[in-house]
């Protein structure tokens, strides 16, 4: 049997590899081939099998592994915190950033979106605002995904004057930072914002994305805007190349519902390329229902039945 030093950076490699393609059923064996092979307990494989059961989204094995290791570096911190978050366990997920606090451990470029994606979820402008302060003065004042979780975060608490700021002094931007700050404007009425901030985008010859677009779209929804709502929608194909998703579809048929178009939502649905889902489908019904328009449900129920 081979010593414990030479198989470790196989075995490290082999969960490094399994962390990034979220493959549950490979690292479960791995993890028994390390217990067969004795090396499941040493520091550096037990921290990659915690940080891989995250990734995995393995919660209570990954926290039960931690519990026991020894040696917690930064990256396996960040690991619990991005799963938590991702998952919607907010708290939790600040929780294991306070134990990194006090831990007294270094932050890197991974360990600030999570935690601000944690704060927008609870919607915290306090804990936020920390964590802005704490970014700041470890010298992620330059980092474009903490920066966007800051605006995003900024934008859910109500705080649009300082997400403004945020992206203003932003020394680069990308269509996320457009996005983010198109979509806070959106939920809070200032659509004139929305659509400004999507002109400057343009003017400025960055390429909008689908994340633009549903912050568009969505605005026009909120604000009733059903002929920019078209334009728009047209765009996307026409002048960006842009395949519409279900997201942008729900928009459009919510919107033409709501206006009482729709034979017209209807006939969008009919010609979409991709298989529409219950969101949109239930988007479609609601509008028969508040036009009573029975013979449009009928139809809509009989083809939702026969999709499943």
């Amino acid at each position: 049997m081979p010593k414990p030093q030479e198989i470790i950076p196989f075995y490290a490699a082999l969960l490094e590899a399994c962390s990034a393609t979220k493959n549950l059923h490979t690292l479960k064996q791995i993890h028994a081939l390390t217990i067969r092979h004795r090396i499941s307990h040493h520091d550096f494989i037990r921290t990659k099998l915690a940080s891989t059961y995250a990734a995995c989204a393995q919660l209570r094995q990954a926290t039960t592994i931690f519990s026991f290791a020894t040696r917690r570096p930064t990256f396996l911190f960040n690991a619990l915190i991005r799963a938590h978050s991702s998952l919607r366990l907010f708290s939790q997920s600040l929780s294991i950033f306070r134990h990194m606090l006090l831990s007294r451990k270094s932050f890197d470029q991974h360990t600030f979106p999570p935690v601000l994606k944690s704060c927008t979820g609870l919607s915290s402008l306090r804990l936020g605002r920390q964590v802005h302060g704490a970014l700041l003065i470890n010298g992620f004042s330059a980092d474009l995904p903490s920066l966007n979780a800051l605006i995003t975060m900024y934008c859910k608490c109500g705080d649009l004057g300082v997400a403004r700021k945020v992206f203003d002094e932003m020394p680069e931007r990308n269509t996320v930072s457009w996005s983010a700050l198109m979509a806070g404007y959106g939920v809070h009425g200032m659509f004139g914002d929305v659509f400004g901030l999507f002109e400057r985008l343009v003017e400025e010859g960055q390429k909008p994305d689908e994340l633009t677009f549903t912050a568009l779209l969505t605005a026009c929804s909120h604000g009733g805007l059903i002929e920019r709502a078209k334009e728009y929608f047209g765009m996307m194909r026409m002048r960006f190349d842009l395949r519409p998703g279900l997201e942008h579809y729900t928009c459009m048929v919510d919107l033409l519902g709501r206006v009482g178009q729709v034979e017209e939502a209807e006939k969008l649905i009919m010609e979409m390329e991709i298989e529409p889902d219950e969101a949109l489908w239930g988007a479609l019904l609601s509008a028969c229902r508040i036009h009573r328009k029975t013979e449009v449900a009928h139809r809509v129920q009989k083809r939702f039945i026969n999709q499943q």
